[in-house]
């Protein structure tokens, strides 16, 4: 084969998928049909959950220091804002950082570990068999094709990947529609005589420019096909704020709309989904890039497990499991928060959408709304299911420090930065931490020693490459190999010994 993985798509999405499955040694092949890394930015935020997933893999000082951290973020843009910082975690921020600098990073790391990305190649068409898939490539020097065990489209929410598959894409049309500009020469004097109620987000970016969007009214119901023009973008700042704040010679002009729609399904056989291929929304929250980067880290070391030979039954169709519910949760909060403001565009609902917002603000005051809404958007508080009634199996594994017996002392992110499992032995006894180094050390990070304050009542825990957690036992819990064993089995495959034996 050419390939073990043809990834279709260079974006976020795309790399970060990339990165995980070269970091596990699968060969990997991206083609992206642009000649270059786009240096526009329609996403600008990494939240919390995605510098966590960096950290996960060592990398997240490298975003951390090209952006700008703020503590909190916004739900359907209403005043009292969403407090990142009260979460249970070491990220508690949002990272403003240009969509293009987070590809850029997101491509370096995927040629540290040598993967091929090639610019120009256009994936025209992809035919599955028992054995892998035939993917057709159209390049600068004509067409040519490519063999490989899978392919994911990461092509956007026009994925020609996700139509060759026949994978419906069912939603709505979009009802409205906003503009964004961005501008290296504005008037910001005019911006702070307006204030912080005008009815236009104003965002700088790291590049010097500011981006401008809004959402008028009289230009709300043209379709997002249609360009942008200057003076449309002008006329449209004059009457929602006031001023055109001396806007000039645009960088990049672009229309977006609220068209919402969820895959069917994120995989077909040999065809896998991740991205805006797989969901598409208006940009409520930010959080459309963000959800593809989660889509990537979920799928990436389930589909390395299944190449390498390891993967238990079952386990990369838990992908489609885990990350449509996520997916149908994503899509259901930004239609919220679209409605919320699209009706106060309309003078016939003006007035009770805005007594709506005064009572969602004062809701949103009581920590524990709040807190709700920013696990909700943040994803810290994304919990894949599982027949285990622990309330932290599935959930987010906590950030904890341990001290190993050899007197190394590290958190769980620094645990998996491998790309593997972690299994974490507070017992004191160190069997449990024998076992499974015997059995699944290929597989499996494990350390053994005193547990941390922040363990609480923990003594075992399974920690999957996602930092996701896949089995616990507790202290008040009788000590059962059986049930380690099961839990390993079922996420970490069979034990070394078992393979040798056959």
């Amino acid at each position: 084969m050419d390939a073990d993985v043809v990834i279709s798509g260079a974006g976020p999405t795309g790399l970060l998928l990339a990165s995980e499955l070269a970091l596990a040694g699968v060969r990997v092949r991206v083609l992206e049909r642009r000649l270059a890394r786009h240096q526009e930015s329609r996403a600008l935020t990494l939240h919390p959950r995605s510098i966590e997933i960096m950290d996960l893999r060592g990398i997240a000082d490298r975003f951390l220091e090209l952006g700008r951290t703020v503590p909190g973020w916004h739900f359907a843009g209403l005043p009292q804002r969403l407090d990142f910082s009260a979460l249970r975690t070491r990220h508690g921020y949002c990272l403003f950082l240009e969509q293009a600098r987070v590809e850029r990073v997101l491509e370096e790391r995927v040629r540290e570990l040598g993967v091929e990305i090639s610019y120009g190649h256009e994936l025209l068409a992809v035919a599955q068999d028992e054995d892998g898939v035939e993917v057709t490539v159209r390049a600068p020097g004509g067409e040519s094709g490519l063999r490989a065990a899978y392919v994911v489209g990461c092509d956007g929410g026009r994925s020609r990947v996700r139509d060759i598959a026949g994978i419906g894409f069912p939603g709505t049309d979009a009802t409205m529609t906003s503009m964004l500009g961005d501008f290296m020469d504005i008037d910001h004097d005019a911006i702070a005589a307006v204030g912080e109620d005008a009815p236009v987000l104003i965002v700088p970016l790291e590049s010097g420019a500011t981006r401008l969007v809004v959402t008028d009214p009289l230009r709300m119901r043209v379709p997002a096909s249609e360009p942008v023009t200057f003076e449309e973008f002008r006329d449209a700042l004059v009457r929602m704020a006031g001023s055109s704040f001396g806007i000039a010679e645009p960088r990049w002009l672009s229309r977006f709309g609220n068209a919402t729609r969820l895959a069917e399904a994120y995989r077909v056989g040999r065809v896998l989904l991740a991205g805006d291929a797989a969901h598409i929304h208006f940009p409520a929250a930010g959080q459309g890039l963000n959800t593809g980067l989660q889509d990537a880290m979920n799928l990436g070391w389930k589909l390395a497990a299944e190449i390498n030979g390891w993967a238990p039954a079952g386990l990369l169709d838990r992908y489609h499991t885990e990350r449509h519910a996520v997916g149908r949760t994503v899509t259901a909060n930004t239609q919220a928060q679209t409605l919320l403001l699209e009706l106060t565009l309309l003078p016939d609902y003006q007035q009770p959408v805005t007594a709506l917002r005064e009572l969602m603000n004062d809701l949103l005051q009581i920590p524990e709304v709040n807190s709700h809404l920013a696990a909700l958007v943040s994803a810290l508080g994304t919990s894949y299911p599982s027949s285990d009634d622990d309330p932290l199996v599935g959930a987010r594994m906590p950030d904890i420090p341990s001290t190993a017996t050899d007197g190394r002392r590290l958190r769980v992110s620094e645990l998996l930065q491998t790309g593997r499992f972690a299994y974490l032995d507070f017992t004191g006894a160190q069997e449990g931490a024998a076992a499974v180094a015997a059995g699944w050390g290929d597989r499996v990070e494990v350390v053994a020693g005193d547990p941390p304050s922040a363990a609480g009542d923990l003594v075992e825990v399974l920690v999957r490459p996602d930092g996701h957690v896949a089995w616990v036992r507790r202290r008040h819990e009788t000590p059962d190999v059986a049930a380690r064993e099961s839990a390993l089995r079922t996420w970490a495959g069979a034990p070394r010994q078992a393979a040798v034996t056959t």
